[in-house]
């Protein structure tokens, strides 16, 4: 089942906790790719100096300003797609950076994409699924998208890690700092 709009229509903290152990679901030519979430980011506010929201409304942001429950996709370093779930009420800018994935179904398509390689980092999980900027705006919370999240295991508090956001650069403090990022910290399943 698909996690409802009313998950993400909540504080993107509380949403970006309870994603981890969600199926990241994306059907890529057919194929049915599947990962357990398992380390995600959150980003909220205009003040929120590590957030693209800083900027305020642009075109690239858009969708973080949209209706909950949606993808806000960007290219950044280059090469990389980067997928976010849109949080919160609509016109508030806020979304949860999907940072890692452990794969449960179609992993050896996945695995081919990434050359054998892991799909721990937000351009590695989006290459491995096959996800570009055609999905922004996609809506997860519809059951028949072909990119969506569902329900998966509650992931209890003991096995999950917090801490400061990565990639940030020169994002002043106390941005740069904040304990918003969650990351499982042992493989939820054997596969």
């Amino acid at each position: 089942m698909t996690l409802p709009r009313k998950f993400y229509n909540r504080p993107t903290l509380t949403v970006a906790r309870e994603l981890l152990g969600a199926k990241l679901i994306h059907i890529s030519n057919g194929k049915k790719l599947v990962g357990l979430i398992t380390e995600t980011e959150a980003y909220f506010g205009f003040d929120d100096l590590a957030s693209h929201a800083k900027a305020g409304r642009t075109i690239r942001t858009d969708p973080m300003f949209g209706e909950a429950g949606h993808a806000y996709i960007y290219f950044t370093y280059g090469n990389h797609w980067m997928l976010n779930a849109v949080t919160e009420q609509e016109g508030f800018p806020a979304a949860v950076l999907i940072r890692a994935i452990q794969p449960i179904e179609g992993i050896e398509l996945m695995m081919k994409r990434r050359q054998g390689r892991d799909t721990f980092g937000p351009g590695k999980l989006t290459q491995a699924l096959g996800i570009s900027k055609s999905q922004n705006y996609a809506d997860l919370t519809e059951p028949t998208s072909p990119l969506r999240i569902e329900a998966g295991i509650k992931i209890p508090d003991k096995i999950v890690t917090i801490g400061a956001r990565v990639g940030l650069n020169k994002t002043p403090e106390p941005w740069f700092s904040k304990p918003w990022r969650f990351l499982v910290k042992e493989p939820i399943l054997d596969v």
